[in-house]
Parts: structure tokens; sequence; C-alpha cells
């Protein structure tokens, strides 16, 4: 007799959260559905102990130090969990080098989608050009598009109980 495991409340949730991120990633600018809103359910999904993680939410801080991950400064960590995107914390994200693009951070943060500054997406994943608006990430553009690629920084955008990717290989065009 052959035996299947079947998933707990815990698996079936971090592993939807986990393959809304993969086609966030894979479609940037779409929307993803979430089973959970909130930075946690990603945290529980992305972070283990091999992780170096910075936030600013003492609560989430909590969290991610049960999974065992190192909480470190912000230029060390290899993902970024914050609610206040300011330039000055822009400006510490690791965007790793052309040899080793893999120590880039990947930033997650909220914003609001379809209002907003107004961008056209182009690249890998995007048919031609895809259009989006988002509010409360303004400060992010300038600071990404002095990265150049394969350096840069991965980005998750929740927007309620959806998450929208944005990798660095996505170009972004202010309109």
């Amino acid at each position: 007799m052959v035996s299947i495991p079947v998933p707990d409340a815990f698996e079936s949730r971090t592993n939807a959260t986990f393959e809304a991120l993969m086609w966030a990633l894979s479609r940037p600018g779409t929307l993803h559905p979430l089973p959970t809103s909130g930075m946690a359910a990603i945290a529980e999904a992305l972070v283990d102990s091999e992780c170096r993680v910075y936030t600013d939410d003492p609560a989430l801080a909590r969290q991610i130090a049960s999974f065992g991950a190192a909480l470190v400064t912000l230029a060390e960590a290899d993902h970024c969990f914050t609610t206040n995107l300011t330039p000055d914390l822009l400006a510490q994200v690791a965007i790793g080098s052309a040899l080793y693009p893999d120590a880039g951070a990947t930033l997650i943060t909220t914003a609001n989608h379809g209002t907003g500054q107004r961008l056209r997406l182009t690249g890998p994943g995007i048919e031609s050009h895809t259009d989006i608006a988002l509010d409360g990430v303004a400060d992010l553009w300038p600071r990404r598009a002095r990265s150049r690629y394969p350096a840069g920084f991965d980005l998750f955008l929740i927007c309620g109980t959806q998450v929208m990717g944005l990798p660095r290989s996505t170009q972004i065009e202010v309109l």
C-alpha cells in the first residue's frame, strides 16, 4: 500500500505563498493572490536558518528569529522586510555585483496598486510591455535604476492580499 503524505495547514499555506511569489517574479507587474495578507506569510515561505534578514517590525523580527534566521543590518541582509521605504534605507540594500549578483537582496514592502506613479515594465516574462500604477514606493525607482544588471535587488510588493514581483531583470520606465 502506498502512503501519500497530506500537508498540514502551515505547509499548505507556505506552499501557496511560495507559488504566488514564484509566479509574481516570472510574470512581472501582475498581481497574484496570497493565502493570507502581510509580510509574515512571506517570511514563513522564504526564511530559514540559513538566511540573513533585516526587518523594521519588532513582531516580525521575533517570528523570523524563531525560524533560526540571523537578524542583521540592512547592508548584510538577504531579505529585507519593511513598510517604511526611505531613500536612506534604499541606499543600504545589498545589490550584489556583476560577479556575484546573488549577493543582491530581496526587498519586501507594501504598495498600493492601481493609483500613484505610472510605470512601464519591459523585460523577461513580459510580452511587449506592461503599464502599472503604484503608490507608496516613488523613491524606489532612481535607486533601482543605478544598479546595472545582473546586480540589483528583487522586489516583492504586497498589495493587500496580493503580491507583485519585480525581478532585477525588469526594466522600469517612469511615465
